[in-house]
């Protein structure tokens, strides 16, 4: 079981590489200074990022609109980021709380990842989308601390299925089929209704997340391995 829940990783993770925008070391920074303002819980502007990177507004644009991380940012009406590579201001299904400040991500995954890309611990709450159970996770950026329920699974769909040329279309094709599951039995219902997705452990979903983390932020982790 624990070989091929390993080898379904290694596919997930070949599938996914192909769809991952490539981001330049520059683009890396901005990228984590826009988490980092994000984190504080509310939209951010060009001005504010530009501000937070010591840039130009008009480069901090750029980062925004034009460049290796505009994919992955979800914009409001007037301009300014909602949210980016799954940290979101704007309430999910899946809370995200940060230094007693309530955020939310786009999908189950994201709260594993993301507290090494912030340097910061969150509390997590979410739901099984079948039961109803709430599900509550301590994730530091180094590992899930505590689980309740014990056991808890996550859902992924195979990433030959996203759509990454905007935020929202990666939204609705990659992270409304990833969640949390209190039990194998409430997962299995899930995925037999749903083609093409799997269940792995939490720790392994962990770890699949660093391995994200590194592809996509590596040279900017102050800890790259």
């Amino acid at each position: 079981m624990e070989e091929k829940t390993l080898n379904i990783i290694d596919q997930l993770w070949e599938a996914a590489v192909e769809r991952l925008p490539a981001i330049t070391a520059d683009e890396q920074e901005a990228g984590m200074a826009l988490l980092a303002e994000l984190s504080r819980g509310e939209p951010v502007e060009a001005a504010r990022l530009a501000q937070a990177l010591a840039v130009e507004e008009t480069e901090a644009e750029q980062y925004l609109r034009d460049s290796g991380l505009s994919r992955l940012v979800h914009f409001d009406e007037q301009g300014s980021a909602l949210g980016f590579f799954g940290l979101s201001t704007v309430p999910t299904d899946h809370r995200f709380t940060v230094d007693g400040r309530e955020l939310w991500t786009w999908c189950a995954a994201d709260t594993l990842f993301l507290p090494e890309l912030l340097d910061a611990t969150a509390s997590v709450e979410s739901k099984d989308p079948v039961t109803g159970r709430t599900i509550h996770l301590t994730v530091s950026p180094t590992s899930v601390e505590s689980a309740e329920p014990t056991g808890v699974l996550v859902s992924m769909n195979s990433p030959e299925a996203w759509e990454t040329t905007s935020a929202l279309k990666l939204i609705v094709t990659a992270c409304h089929y990833i969640h949390f599951f209190a039990s194998p039995e409430s997962g299995g219902e899930w995925t037999e209704g749903h083609p093409n997705t799997v269940l792995l452990p939490l720790d392994r979903a962990f770890a699949y997340g660093k391995r994200q983390n590194r592809r996509m932020f590596g040279t900017a982790l102050t800890d790259p391995e």
